[in-house]
């Protein structure tokens, strides 16, 4: 009784040999952070300057070193719009930021990333944010939203004064301007009416000046009107192609000034803007503009002393800037090195045929090369020796952003470093004459989906893989293809002792295991694949798994925000000769159109394969277990009209189709009219419905709907009772569940319903609901059990819910399965657990051949990685622990699921903003494959039942071998011995 006891303890003690040790750190996992795409940034203006300042569209404020790219450190605010960044200003070694739609203020010490202070301001919409000089010094920041403007230390962000805006409902504030006089201009406009001018004291928050100023024109502000010289506002108006101009300070009417004299070519359908610069706030901004007419076209003008006077034309510009560093402002223009063109669908890189997509709004590169210069902007005269000429990948996108650091040499010259933020998102910080200092892809933050392809073979395998040839060719060839092969295994395993030998004698620091994708090779192991990753901008990556390598890239243009993305592994490197080959199917959020995109996982290149033109929305996807003669699995696309198209569609394929026609069947979901409806495949590949299942929209609505993986495997049919008979599983490769949320959102009258519904006949083999429990709802579904996740809005805490199906100790069909001939409902165990934290993303893992043990892995908001082993969340814990349980190793029943450190897989590489987790089999039964990705992308090993097929790396291999030398002299001693003996024994 008490050796049970010990044994029961000893379970329910945390695994704590699930540590990590310090030398096993970084070994088998890395971890990539990111920082997303760029909303602003800000560039040291001195030459041994080490960091740049940005705050991202992922509601990141961060400082990279500007020697690497490396984050120095980084502050992830909220992912919802309550945590999205609206402003950052920069003075000195203090960074202000403006967040939540204009609701909190902070500071921040950018050397160390600390907050300085942070304040909450007045609800309202917000505008604009600037800082405001007195007398030389910065003191202020000044906030202006629709209603209102504030004013605020810069030392601790206590408000000095708030006033009221006058006329704040017919008018629309925009602008804000100050340049060190000790007074705040701000700028209204009355849409096609006239312009409010008001001008406040800095001191008190007094309105000292209110005019009026006539626009008719004029719709809006942003773009169209900037602030230049001495408090002069500029406006362009396409109507007359003329510019308005007035001074905030003398003048009461917009002065017009016509630009046919300037021979100005408008753009039709281009909405002209206006670029000024303020390099200091406590002095004027620069009388110099750009004016940009088409989207490759921009004018440098001035306006000084009341005429206006043109600088210089660029033509074939796609980015400019304006930098300052002392007494110097210069222009940085981004130009093309061959002529701008229009897009063409050529370069879709993709496929794609849709028509709307095919017309794009600016110019393409078509060598990809392009050119940034310098010029004054007081002359437009091209500053000598200040080019950077750099190239963007053929398949890339086109430059979006341009950022400078403009800096003076010991001579006095003008040097400078270029930040560029292309359209996929990728960073290229480069200085001269074109050398790429460092580059970070930040596509990477918003990954959408993920497979692992296997590696190929190596040459000495492949040799392998055909070394007896094939029957025709003979005994003699046969043999003579034999020798070959092990002739090559020989020179490569030369090779290999070589490269042993030759690294040996290095130090261990100096050793490099480079990986490129000529030498890809699959490992003894099959524990390193190839990570195929779609990102939200529509590029696509081929990332080494055991490394983080990005080996290549592929940039699908004309994918609009928002695209949803299906990726699918059509063949795998099994078949050599015939290569690897992806499928990824993309759909437009706005027109439901889609197009497919057909690719080598490997290589990254586009395969010779030809999609079918989708010429109709896709409402669901099916991969077929069928192959073609190449050995590619059949894709089955199936559009709003219920029509069915194969890929690939050869005759073999539809031969195929038509025998098996009548064991396909497929399901829709309809979340808005809460439709779930099942279709069966026709011999001719049209569709039939065969069951319909309506969920009323008015009570709840459809969140998730969840089905198998489909390179799951089982290797247990049953469960082993403590009285020595088998419980087995109700193993339905059909099976789906539907979760659903209600519509009343009061938390008296909240729910959670979950359906388990057989996709093939529509059968509802289990419901269940529970009460005053709302999402997010986080679900796995594997094998024979669903667990969910919901919040208790009755007790407030995070619970699971775990269900189990079991056919009995007997089971009705032991040799197939099929959803047609099932007249008995499975036995449902229900049991739910109480869990102490929220959930981000939850996962199960997945062996080659099912044998381990499954664990829960399970993200936290904190950025850790729990793994939970699935038996403490097994419906069958008995209260009351009896013989037969403790014979069946169940742990007694406890409703608190406790989170020890010790199952972290990811010990302190936490991992921000998690979305969700990958789990991929290796070659070892015990070893799965994990990543985990979010803002950032973890990839790691985990054993859930130990690493029971291999030897670890602590095994004393002198001693083993010690021994059996040992044992084997000994035989042969004993052995003479009792030969000895024996003819001694004879001789007697």
């Amino acid at each position: 009784m008490a050796a049970g006891l010990w044994a029961l303890l000893l379970l329910l003690l945390p695994p704590l040999a699930a540590a990590v040790y310090e030398d096993q750190v970084g070994k088998f996992d890395w971890r990539q952070q990111y920082v997303g795409k760029l909303k602003f940034a800000s560039l040291e203006a001195s030459q041994g300057s080490k960091k740049l300042i940005v705050a991202t569209e992922k509601n990141v404020v961060a400082a990279l070193n500007s020697r690497s790219g490396e984050i120095l450190w980084r502050h992830v605010d909220k992912g919802t719009p309550e945590g999205a960044i609206d402003a950052m200003l920069i003075h000195g070694q203090d960074a202000i930021t403006v967040s939540n739609a204009g609701r909190i203020l902070r500071s921040w010490e950018t050397n160390i990333g600390g907050l300085n202070w942070e304040t909450s301001l007045d609800t309202g919409s917000f505008q604009v944010a600037s800082l405001v000089g007195l007398q030389d010094v910065v003191k202020y920041v000044a906030v202006l939203k629709k209603a209102a403007i504030s004013l605020h230390y810069l030392s601790n962000g206590h408000q000095k004064w708030v006033e009221h805006l006058p006329e704040s409902e017919s008018t629309q504030y925009q602008l804000l301007y100050s340049h060190g006089t000790g007074v705040i201009h701000v700028l209204g406009i009355v849409p096609q009416s006239h312009l409010n001018i008001l001008t406040f004291s800095v001191e008190d928050g007094e309105i000292t000046k209110q005019i009026r100023v006539a626009a008719p024109w004029l719709k809006s502000l942003n773009g169209v009107c900037s602030m230049v010289g001495e408090a002069v506002l500029v406006c362009m108006d396409t109507s007359t192609h003329s510019l308005y101009v007035c001074s905030l300070e003398t003048e009461q009417e917009m002065k017009q000034i016509p630009l046919q004299s300037l021979d100005l070519e408008f753009a039709d359908g281009f909405q002209p803007r206006i670029l000024a610069t303020q390099p200091n706030v406590i002095s004027a901004s620069r009388t110099q503009f750009f004016l940009q007419l088409s989207p490759s076209h921009f004018f440098l003008l001035q306006y000084k002393h009341g005429l206006l006077s043109h600088l210089r034309d660029f033509q074939q510009a796609a980015l400019v800037s304006f930098a300052t560093t002392g007494e110097k402002t210069v222009a940085a223009v981004l130009t093309c090195r061959s002529e701008l063109k229009p897009g063409s669908s050529d370069g879709l890189h993709a496929g794609s045929t849709l028509e709307d997509s095919q017309k794009q709004e600016s110019l393409t590169c078509s060598n990809q090369t392009y050119n940034i210069n310098l010029y004054l902007v007081e002359t437009g005269q091209r500053l000598l020796d200040t080019t950077i000429t750099f190239n963007l990948e053929q398949s890339g996108a086109k430059p979006q952003q341009l950022y400078i650091q403009v800096f003076l040499k010991k001579d006095d010259s003008v040097g400078y470093r270029a930040l560029v933020q292309t359209e996929d998102h990728m960073l290229m910080f480069l200085q001269q004459p074109g050398k790429v200092v460092w580059s970070r892809e930040e596509s990477l933050a918003e990954v959408v989906s993920l497979e692992m392809v296997d590696l190929p073979l190596t040459g000495a395998q492949a040799e392998l893989e055909g070394e007896f040839g094939k029957k025709a060719d003979g005994l003699l060839g046969m043999f003579l293809k034999r020798l070959s092969s092990q002739l090559i295994l020989l020179q490569a395993w030369t090779a290999h002792l070589w490269k042993m030998f030759y690294d040996a004698r290095k130090p261990r620091s100096q050793i490099k295991n480079e990986i490129n994708i000529d030498n890809l090779a699959r490992d003894e192991f099959n524990l390193q694949k190839m990570m195929v990753m779609v990102t939200a901008s529509g590029k696509l990556f081929g990332i080494e798994s055991s490394s983080g390598t990005i080996l290549w890239k592929q940039y699908l243009r004309n994918v609009r925000p928002g695209s949803s993305f299906k990726l699918m592994v059509q063949r795998t490197t099994a078949h050599f000769p015939h290569p690897p080959q992806c499928t990824l199917l993309v759909k437009d959020k706005e027109t439901k159109m889609s197009f497919l995109y057909v690719f080598n996982p490997i290589f990254g290149k586009r395969s010779q394969v030809a999609p079918p033109v989708l010429k109709r929305p896709i409402l669901q996807t099916l991969l077929l277990p069928i192959m073609d003669q190449d050995y590619a699995k059949v894709l089955l696309l199936i559009d709003d009209e219920y029509k069915v198209t194969a890929f690939p569609a050869t005759k073999n394929v539809l031969r195929q189709l038509e025998e098996i026609a009548h064991s396909i069947f497929f399901y829709l979901v309809d979340a808005k009219q809460g439709k779930l409806s099942g279709f069966r495949l026709k011999k001719d590949l049209t569709t039939e419905e065969s069951w319909e299942v309506i969920i009323p929209t008015e009570v709840q609505r459809i969140v998730t709907v969840k089905g198998k993986r489909s390179n799951e495997h089982v290797h247990s049919q049953g469960r082993v009772m403590g009285d020595r008979s088998v419980l087995y599983k109700s193993l339905n490769p059909n099976l789906l569940a539907v979760v659903t949320e209600s519509t009343d959102t009061h938390h008296e009258r909240t729910f959670i319903g979950i359906y388990l519904i057989d996709g093939v006949t529509g059968r509802i083999i289990h419901s269940s609901v529970q009460k005053k429990a709302k999402g997010p709802v986080h679900i796995v579904h594997s094998e024979n059990w669903v667990v969910y996740q919901y919040w208790n809005t009755k007790a407030r805490r995070n619970e699971f819910t775990v269900l189990e199906l079991y056919e009995g100790t007997e089971q009705y069909n032991a040799t197939a399965f099929s959803s047609l001939d099932r007249p008995i409902l499975p036995q449902v165990l229900q049991q739910s657990y109480i869990f102490p934290s929220a959930i981000s993303a939850m996962e199960a893992t997945i062996t080659e051949r099912g044998i381990t043990s499954r664990h829960l892995l399970i993200g936290l908001p904190s950025g850790a990685i729990l793994s939970l082993p699935k038996a403490l969340l097994d419906p069958r814990r008995p209260e009351i622990p009896t013989e037969q349980s403790r014979e069946e190793n169940l742990i007694p029943y406890s409703p608190d699921v406790q989170i020890h450190a010790e199952r972290f897989i990811n010990y302190n590489q936490t991992i921000s903003r998690m979305r969700g987790i990958y789990t991929a089999p290796s070659g070892l039964e015990s070893t799965c494959l994990v990543v985990a990705y979010g803002l950032d992308i973890y990839q790691t090993r985990v054993y859930p039942s130990k690493q029971f097929d291999v030897l670890k790396d602590d095994y004393d291999y002198v001693l083993i071998s010690s021994v059996l030398f040992g044992l084997v002299f000994a035989t042969m001693i004993t052995k003479r011995l009792a030969q000895v003996k024996l003819l001694n024994r004879a001789w007697r």
